[in-house]
């Protein structure tokens, strides 16, 4: 697969970005970590909007800067999505569209009609985009971004202004867009739900440097470095809608190595469906009893123990089949169970929540 391929190295007073990537010119890659981390500055260096002179970033072999060469933003070609929408208030939204293709040069990789249809904006066409919603704003402004046919998108948190209502009215769109679009997609977010969510490839980045990346679900499963997807060190699995059971409204996901049954949301057998599972809602035991009341118990090979950040506690990565799943329990615990690598476990889930 081609790659990306963005190194920067850049002092500011009080902050240095220091990041060499390889990333997959395929999908959704998100750019996470805390507030200051250098995920936006990391964004706008690939955008050309923060110069680097000793910068390098390629596209798919198309070289965009080093040592001696540098296209201004203008001219590469790229969409950029920012936290507001920044739209023109005295245009209609079609004006607005079109106003982005002034930016298009050769042949076109996004067709205007695609990236309405992407979008779901086609009745507020003729409508001035002071009469928008927040989410429908953002919306535009994605689509605009589009209409320029870039290479790549990138996005710079693009519903953190957003409230939680409007949040869950443009996800699906952002869905769309990465299942849908043949170009890459750099998403800059702190929210462990739109990364869980919509992300394919994981970049963590903390201070001004990258401390891992790599696929989302493997990524997520390493216990020599724990991330923090949120609250709780967690796993993201890509599931199936298997089967339903009407009598207690829930549903079957299978994932490879087992499954899980999760409340019913009404997605459709053979549905793709991504779920979260936190370490602190995993039970281990060695002999799984009778009577006992979690939904999901499913059988594992511890893979690797490691120390967690309090002494009193391990963090446990067990495998259902390829599957990897990470636990939470205390050194005592694992003593008493004589948890250790290659031994067989249970694992019994509490709570596993939909991603989408």
């Amino acid at each position: 697969m081609s790659v990306i391929r963005a190194r920067f190295q850049k002092d500011w007073p009080g902050f240095s970005l220091a990041a060499d990537l390889a990333l997959p010119s395929r999908g959704v890659t998100a750019l996470f970590g805390p507030s200051g981390s250098g995920k936006t500055t990391l964004l706008r260096c690939m955008a050309g909007l923060e110069v680097d002179p000793n910068g390098y970033f390629c596209f798919n072999n198309e070289v965009w800067q080093d040592g001696r060469t540098w296209l201004p933003t203008h001219k590469r070609p790229l969409g950029y999505v920012f936290q507001e929408a920044s739209l023109f208030s005295h245009l209609s939204v079609l004006d607005n569209l079109r106003y982005g293709q002034r930016r298009m040069s050769g042949t076109a990789q996004i067709d205007l009609q695609q990236a309405i249809d992407l979008l779901g904006i086609k009745p507020l066409l003729a409508r001035h985009t002071s009469s928008l919603s927040g989410g429908e704003k953002q919306r535009v402004a994605i689509a605009r971004a589009l209409a320029v046919s870039p290479k790549i998108l990138l996005m710079d948190e693009p519903l953190a202004a957003l409230d939680l209502a409007r949040k869950q009215e443009v996800l699906p769109y952002l869905e769309r867009l990465r299942d849908e679009l043949d170009i890459p997609i750099i998403y800059v977010s702190h929210s462990a739900d739109e990364v869980a969510r919509l992300a394919d490839h994981l970049v963590v980045m903390d201070q001004g440097t990258v401390v891992a990346s790599g696929p989302l679900q493997e990524t997520l499963a390493r216990v020599d470095l724990p991330i923090r997807l949120g609250e709780d060190v967690a796993v993201v699995l890509h599931t199936v809608v298997a089967e339903r059971d009407t009598q207690w409204h829930l549903a079957r996901l299978d994932f490879a190595g087992g499954h899980v049954w999760v409340p019913d949301s009404g997605a459709a057998i053979g549905h793709t469906v991504r779920v979260r599972v936190l370490a602190r809602d995993i039970t281990l035991t060695t002999d799984l009893p009778e009577q006992q009341s979690a939904l999901n118990s499913l059988l594992g090979q511890v893979d690797m123990i490691m120390p967690d950040v309090h002494p009193g506690l391990l963090l446990v990565r067990v495998l259902v089949g390829p599957t990897a799943f990470i636990a939470r329990i205390t050194k005592r615990s694992a003593a008493a169970l004589a948890v250790e690598p290659k031994s067989r476990v249970w694992l019994q889930i509490k709570s596993v929540a939909l991603a989408n």
